[in-house]
This record gives C-alpha cells, sequence and structure tokens, in this order.
C-alpha cells in the first residue's frame, strides 16, 4: 500500500545518529545520504528505501503531527522491548511502556529526537 514514510527533523545530523544506531537492530541501515535526507532500508533489499529522515523542503521546522505515528515491525517481544531500551538510551522519550496490547499483541512506544511518535510493534 505505502511506497515509503518520511519524517521531518530540525537537526540531520543528531537524528542520522539517532536512526542508524536504532534501525540497524531491526536491520534497516542507511542506504542513501544527501545534505537534506537520509533513506533507510532493509539489510535483504538495500534498493527498496523505505523510511527517510529529512530537512524540510520549504525550509520551515519540522514538527510532528498529532495522531500520527510510524510503527516498526520486529520479530519479537525481546526485539521490541530491546528496539525501545535503544531508543530511549539514545535520547527518546517514553510514550509507553513495552507489553501487551490489543489482544495478542506486544508494543512499545517512544518519541524520537524531533518529537516524531514511533511504535515497535510484533504479533507473539
Amino acid at each position: 500500500m505505502f511506497s515509503f514514510v518520511t519524517l521531518g527533523t530540525n537537526n540531520l545530523l543528531k537524528s542520522q545518529f539517532f536512526y542508524d544506531q536504532l534501525l540497524q537492530s531491526i536491520n534497516i541501515i542507511n542506504v542513501v545520504e544527501t545534505e537534506r535526507y537520509i533513506g533507510y532500508a532493509k539489510k535483504d533489499s538495500l534498493d527498496k528505501v523505505e523510511f527517510y529522515i529529512m530537512m524540510p523542503h520549504n525550509k520551515k521546522e519540522a514538527s510532528f503531527g498529532n495522531g500520527a505515528m510510524i510503527t516498526f515491525s520486529v520479530d519479537s517481544m525481546e526485539r521490541v522491548s530491546d528496539f525501545y531500551d535503544l531508543a530511549l538510551s539514545l535520547g527518546a522519550t517514553d510514550e509507553g511502556l513495552p507489553g501487551p496490547r490489543h489482544d495478542e499483541h506486544y508494543y512499545a512506544y517512544f518519541r524520537d529526537l524531533d518529537g516524531n511518535k514511533i511504535c515497535a510493534y510484533c504479533s507473539d
């Protein structure tokens, strides 16, 4: 359904460090860099960039959407917790501890360095 997701940032270098460390933990790596954006792809499909962090094209402040959230699917409850813990260690803020929600699903929520709401999820 979706081709890719883009999040705005006000500090590309800080966001790059944050997302390089965080996404590598779930086998997603930085594959393209320019002075305005960074693109990430799964290690097993390097030619398919699915996630970008970007300085806004209009050169105004990046801001996060109220009610907007990006969810990364991982393969186990342990990986959800590890992803969440790593995010917090890199400067993210808590938005919901790892745990079961909605029957058999396991989630964790945090906000990145620019305030974007991020979720890690598995269906274990």
